[in-house]
């Protein structure tokens, strides 16, 4: 695996300016996205005696995989991170173990973060788990642990929830159909798909399972018999026999003591309903009597490796110290990078392998769940070992989060080969630029089905414009002016704003005879990701907020966020620093720039410069712009049945809306070590569905023509002078 430089240099500033000397200081990995919230960490324990040092991964998966290669000590994680050091190559060699858990303030010691339970009428005609066959059945939400995950998981498993493998339906719809099936009527509130077509279909298709909701017909938050408490009302108030729900909100609901807090009184009386067991019994709900529980979820905690396994103590003080300190200060590192809020605390407790945490817990089955078919997973076919590497990360984190089917990566050997495996089910999905789906369509029967799209600035079917920016009061009024001058780009080759629009439109104008003249079109550049010594580096500055020169240089020109001008904000900010004349980016940039946030400057400070001369506001950019990009999109087979494909479809966004949240979790958009526009663009936002009103797959098609052939030794190249892309097709 790559490792990226940021992440060492971070840790050498944070050793020169955190050690001493007779100390140990030890080393958390954390996201790179809270490298600022790192160095403010280690300044604040520095300044009390108890320093730590800093290692910044790619993600949290990354930071797994670095504390199992020893380069750091510690890192925070999920349960479900857990699970993926349990399944890590190095889990054997690394020796993870769980030294401190981060636990509520109300309950201290409880052994798990929370329990999940069924609680029932007392009378309630019920001695097995066969007689819920046909109950009214309340649960907190679809997709949530107690009210979900948990009881579809262990009613499986003692073979009350049935054909939950259909390989007609995907693994949502088999969890659905099962729960309709067994119970009479229920409320499961959510999205049960993030395609909005396919969610609407669910509801109307299992429509009993909403029919005990405050809003059946919308079937969604908010809804007073949703949610852990609202669970409970639903089965004492909406005519509900079973709910499915967590111990603290039964004690709660029912006016008992919670932990350190005590007994507050309610309306309900606790000696007319009973937890229901999974042998069947039941057990009152009192101050002093056990509830018998389903399955927990274990504590969030702090990992570390068996190198550390003389040093737990001293681990386990440090980070204490760190969350008594982050909660004095109100830091924002105490909540991004040690998980702790006002009502949690970090609590030193015996190691443990994660694997045994999670077992403890009966919650290993429940991460593992799998209601599709079979053996049945949605191979994902790539053409370049990097795509691979980010594929595999995220089959492994995705299926660890609930993302449904479970993906798997097949490497061939070019986008054809790609697209061939999809035709003939070798595969099930693959990524193209949309210029190819026409061509797709017709040669290999696929059908779009999932797109990027990159936020504000962009069009409903996800294109961008791409924009040449000057500052609001420069002398620039076109193009021609730009001879020598210096630019800013978003990116180098292959970037379509920083590079292949601006090189189009020069040569359309006859400023320059190929697109490779850009570079010395102008005087100077900063183009992230262009050879360290070239003229297209020349204004790029590396990591501007390091004080440490070494620093700086190693990250100057690096198509990273290490590099200041890197993207179409950094193009921004170079352009006003006063480094370069003009700025070539997305529209997105200009359209979602934030004073406050990137240090880009307003809208107001620019203006657009346009093709064919002149000047126009922001507002303009439909008549002032370099052309508009379209997003890469994922294909299927158009032979595949409607539900496999929305099977497809729904594991896709379920993932991608998953991470374009939490990135410190996985960075599925951005840059992949150091590697540019890995599997999808670097500033995509999220996926969104393809639906039938999707086309321009015709308009977005290459444009082949007029064309200049030129020879180069014994071929004849052929140069597309109007395309987006200018292809090369020799022959001889």
């Amino acid at each position: 695996m790559q490792r990226g430089f940021t992440v060492l240099a971070v840790l050498a500033m944070t050793v020169t300016s955190a050690v001493i000397a007779s100390e140990q200081v030890f080393t958390m990995c954390i996201p790179e996205k809270y490298s600022k919230e790192c160095e403010k960490m280690m300044e604040d324990s520095a300044s009390h005696g108890y320093p730590i040092a800093c290692i910044s991964g790619r993600d949290r998966y990354d930071c797994i995989e670095r504390i199992g290669w020893k380069e750091a000590d510690n890192v925070a994680v999920d349960p479900e991170d857990m699970y993926l050091a349990t399944k890590n190559k190095l889990a054997e060699k690394a020796g993870y173990n769980i030294v401190e858990q981060v636990r509520t303030k109300e309950e201290p010691e409880a052994i798990y973060r929370y329990e999940a339970v069924a609680v029932v009428h007392k009378d309630l005609d019920i001695n097995n788990v066969q007689g819920l066959r046909g109950l009214k059945s309340c649960h907190t939400g679809v997709g949530l642990n107690v009210g979900y995950k948990i009881p579809i998981t262990k009613l499986t498993a003692m073979g009350v929830l049935t054909d939950v493998n259909n390989p007609e339906y995907s693994a949502r719809e088999n969890e659905l159909r099962a729960l309709s099936t067994l119970f009479d009527k229920g409320c499961l509130v959510g999205t049960w798909s993030p395609d909005p077509a396919i969610n609407q279909r669910l509801k109307e298709t299992y429509s009993n399972m909403c029919a005990l909701c405050e809003k059946p017909d919308v079937c969604d938050y908010p809804d007073k018999y949703s949610g852990y408490e609202g669970a409970l009302r639903c089965l004492a108030h909406n005519g509900g026999q079973i709910a499915w729900t967590k111990v603290i909100y039964v004690k709660r609901f029912f006016g008992l003591p919670v932990g350190v807090t005590p007994a507050v009184p309610t309306s309900e009386d606790p000696a007319d309903f009973r937890y229901f067991c999974s042998d069947g019994s039941k057990v009152p709900i009192d101050a002093d009597t056990k509830p018998c529980t389903w399955a927990a979820r274990p504590w969030q905690g702090y990992m570390t490796n068996g190198d550390d396994a003389n040093n737990v103590q001293a681990i386990q003080k440090e980070l204490t110290q760190l969350g008594q300190l982050g909660e004095n200060e109100k830091a924002d590192w105490w909540k991004d990078l040690m998980l702790l809020d006002e009502k949690t605390l970090a609590v030193a407790a015996p190691p443990v392998s994660p694997e045994e945490h999670l077992k403890s817990a009966k919650y290993m089955d429940v991460i593992e769940r799998n209601s599709g078919a079979p053996e049945r997973d949605a191979r994902w076919c790539v053409s370049d070992a990097n795509a691979l590497d980010k594929c595999r990360n995220l089959a492994r984190a995705a299926f660890s989060r609930d993302a449904r089917p479970r993906f798997d990566c097949i490497l061939e050997k070019d986008q054809a080969a790609c697209l061939k495996a999809v035709r003939d089910n070798g595969a099930d999905i693959t990524v193209i630029d949309s210029s190819s789906v026409k061509q797709a369509i017709s040669e290999y029967n696929v059908k779009p089905i999932v797109a990027e799209t990159y936020g504000a600035g962009s069009t409903k079917l996800g294109e961008r414009a791409a924009v040449a920016v000057v500052k609001s009061g420069s002398s620039i009024n076109g193009l021609g002016d730009l001879k020598d001058k210096k630019s800013c780009r978003s990116g180098y080759v292959g970037d379509f704003a920083g590079s292949t629009a601006p090189a189009r439109v020069l040569k359309q104008k006859s400023l320059i005879s190929e697109p490779n003249e850009l570079e010395s079109f102008f005087s100077a550049s900063c183009a992230p990701g262009a050879p360290a010594d070239s003229k297209s580096c020349e204004l790029c500055v590396g990591n501007a907020l390091s004080d440490d020169e070494k620093v700086r240089q190693a990250t100057k020109c690096r198509p990273t966020s290490a590099e200041y001008y890197n993207g179409g904000l950094g193009a921004l900010r170079c352009l006003k620093d006063g480094k370069g004349d003009v700025a070539f980016l997305p529209l997105t940039a200009l359209q979602q720039l934030d004073d406050e946030k990137h240090g880009a400057g307003k809208r107001e400070d620019y203006v657009l410069l346009c093709p064919e001369g002149g000047r126009m506001s922001i507002n303009e950019w439909e008549r002032c712009n370099l052309g508009l990009e379209a997003p890469r999109v994922i294909v299927s087979s158009a032979g595949k049945s409607p539900n496999a494909l929305e099977e497809l479809k729904h594991g896709i966004l379920a993932a991608s809306t998953l991470y374009s949240k939490h990135p410190d979790l996985l960075r599925l958009f951005g840059a992949w070590d150091d590697k540019r526009n890995v599997l999808f663009k670097d500033d995509v936002k999220e996926l969104m569905y393809i639906d039938n009103t999707w086309d321009k797959w015709d308009a977005w098609r290459p444009r082949m023509v007029p064309a200049i052939i030129k020879r180069r030794g014994a071929h004849f190249y052929v140069h597309c002078v109007t395309c987006d892309i200018t292809p090369l097709v020799a022959e001889k």
